[in-house]
């Protein structure tokens, strides 16, 4: 039998690992990670920032179990954990998620495995673990011997814990162990970027937030052990920390102008090299060597192929980045600065990376000699529950904090043009950033329609479902104007699970549903609610209310105005959608829970003009 081994860690200190894990971190896919750096270019800002994803994996497998004895998990479920949180970034491509953009921006360069298209690098991790591990001959053997099970299905379940991937799993408690809203992934990432960056906004009580982590019909949930109020109390504030710690990081880190200016300096030269390469040696060429960048690419090898392929201007703006000549910021537009629609649109023109890719390319030709950066934040927080008196919730709604840092998270949107520092001058940056601003004006809303031309946007649909329930119950008089708020979320769950079946309305309300909550839930539909209440396009009222001695709370929604126009203008490219919205909720508005807010007119609208009128 082999010794552990133990690893000096400088987060979690001592880390060893059994027989089976040496076995595992000595294959090539988990050594690759040495060489791909956690926070990609981030060291252009933060110089300690070298830290790589093979440690970051290593910290997560002991996350993982720190976690699972927390809970008390047997020995085998313990080490599938550990063993998941290894290899969950096996997938990862050079340079981490800098270059994962380039697949959700070039389509046509997405690579098929086994008949599938991977767009994200949870499908390469999940490939890599079920298929290729189990073909490794010493690991097929120790697995069939140590766990009396095909390494097949044994692969399967751990790629499967690995991703998140709750399906088809006994346990789905251990997926969300590692992905999760509080899981062993998201603390190590937090508590080592704030070691390597410097930057202190990471730092979280583990023993406080694992300590608040139960397991409850089979979901891990947060609560108290002893079920006191104060228990659930300190349960909400553990959870309110790392989300904090989360939207700092956001902001400290990947929104930094400095990392964005890295970012698109590769990626342009990165695009342009694949485009090379795609000219000479063919499309199918340029989609086998995009996969390798997923699965044998370290990041020299990236900047190698770069430099292979690459047009000289690209090589140049390559040698810029390797000197530490990055481009400087002449106009940055953040959702401070815009109105709601140009802000709604761009958030969802960041959403969908082909449109990404020629926004950027368009206002780069129009300001001419700049390179364009549209980052939006990504990862919102979903489902976590908390138990409090014997019943849980979601802890967004047991948490006025929480529910504002995840609005807080989904509201970061920035676009930046950027220029070299060699031919910046003392102009007047003022002009610039009114230039920016009106081709953006101009460009997203002519954009945006031509991505739904070819592609239903389901966000889209949801701002329509309010727009119908406005234009329903909408009632303007005597300067006085009344309008519907819905009382709960989980009406917009259900109706958009059941218009979702409409032949007409399947791919407009493209989400996928699960009733583990007693009710159909979609993380997807409560992400893209939190972008429209960010975006300004819907309003979120808070509403206290008692039940079972208790007093709770609930959100409440209503379309703002500028919501209002911003759907009439949808409205136009929906209309057949339209009208079968507004046919079934016209036939079922009972059913709507709703109040009706009755205010000013001049409060409410931005025009003179009857509103909500079909």
């Amino acid at each position: 039998m082999q010794k552990p081994l133990i690893i000096h860690d400088p987060v979690h200190k001592t880390i060893i690992l059994d027989e089976f894990e040496q076995m595992v971190l000595n294959t090539r896919h988990v050594q690759r990670l040495r060489n791909i750096q956690q926070l990609a270019l981030v060291d252009h800002v933060y110089p300690g920032a070298k830290h790589t994803r093979f440690e970051h994996s290593i910290g997560t497998m002991h996350m993982a179990s720190v976690i699972g004895r927390s809970l008390s998990l047997d020995v085998d479920d313990i080490r599938k954990v550990r063993l998941a949180g290894l290899l969950h970034d096996v997938g990862h491509s050079a340079f981490s998620h800098a270059v994962e953009n380039v697949l959700k921006r070039n389509p046509s360069l997405q690579p098929d495995v086994m008949g599938k298209k991977f767009i994200r690098h949870e499908a390469f991790s999940k490939d890599i673990i079920s298929r290729i591990f189990p073909q490794d001959n010493y690991i097929a053997r120790y697995v069939e011997a140590e766990f009396a099970t095909d390494p097949f299905d044994f692969f399967d379940e751990i790629s499967r814990i690995a991703t998140g991937d709750t399906s088809s799993i006994s346990k789905p408690y251990l997926a969300q162990l590692i992905a999760g809203d509080v899981d062993a992934d998201r603390i190590d990432f937090l508590l080592r970027d704030s070691y390597h960056t410097g930057v202190s906004f990471g730092l979280i009580d583990v023993d406080q937030i694992i300590g608040s982590l139960i397991i409850k019909d089979d979901n891990v949930v947060l609560g108290s052990c002893d079920g006191s109020t104060y228990g659930d109390d300190m349960a909400l504030t553990a959870a309110e920390s790392l989300l904090i710690s989360r939207a700092h990081h956001y902001t400290a880190i990947i929104h930094n102008p400095r990392t964005q200016a890295a970012r698109v300096m590769l990626l342009h030269s990165l695009e342009d090299a694949l485009e090379c390469f795609r000219n000479v040696f063919g499309q199918d060429a340029a989609k086998d060597e995009i996969l390798r960048f997923f699965t044998e690419y370290n990041d020299y090898d990236l900047l190698n192929f770069i430099r292979s392929n690459a047009s000289d201007s690209s090589i140049v703006l390559l040698d810029d980045l390797r000197d530490g000549r990055l481009y400087v910021p002449i106009a940055r537009l953040s959702q401070k600065i815009l109105r709601p629609s140009t802000r709604m649109a761009l958030s969802t023109i960041a959403r969908h990376g082909l449109a990404t890719k020629r926004l950027e390319a368009r206002i780069a030709r129009e300001l001419g000699d700049v390179l364009v950066d549209l980052t939006v934040a990504s990862g919102v927080p979903k489902s976590m529950r908390i138990v409090m008196d014997d019943k849980d919730g979601f802890f967004y709604d047991e948490s006025a904090l929480a529910n504002g840092l995840v609005r807080a998270i989904s509201r970061q949107l920035s676009l930046t043009a950027f220029s070299h520092p060699d031919i910046v001058t003392e102009g007047d940056s003022s002009a610039v950033l009114m230039e920016l601003g009106r081709v953006v004006d101009d460009l997203s809303p002519r954009l945006l329609k031509f991505t739904r031309e070819d592609q239903y946007l389901p966000i889209e649909g949801i701002i329509l479902l309010f727009y119908t329930v406005h234009s329903i119950f909408t009632v303007e008089k005597q300067g006085f104007i009344s309008i519907p708020r819905l009382r709960h979320i989980t009406w917009l769950y259900r109706t958009i699970r059941e218009l979702s079946t409409f032949p007409r309305l399947r791919n407009l309300f493209d989400y996928s549903f699960h009733e583990r909550y007693g009710f159909p839930y979609s993380e997807k539909v409560f992400e893209d609610i939190q972008v429209l209440v960010a975006m300004g396009i819907v309003d979120e009222d808070l509403r206290y209310y008692e039940k079972d001695g208790r007093f709770r709370q609930s959100y409440e929604y209503v379309l703002t105005w500028e919501g209002v126009e911003y759907a009439e203008v949808l409205s136009e490219a929906y209309r057949p959608e339209l009208d079968e919205m507004f046919s079934y909720l016209s036939i079922n508005k009972h059913s709507i829970r709703r109040d009706m807010v009755t205010i000013p007119s001049n409060r409410y609208t931005s025009k003179k003009r009857p509103a909500g009128v079909r």
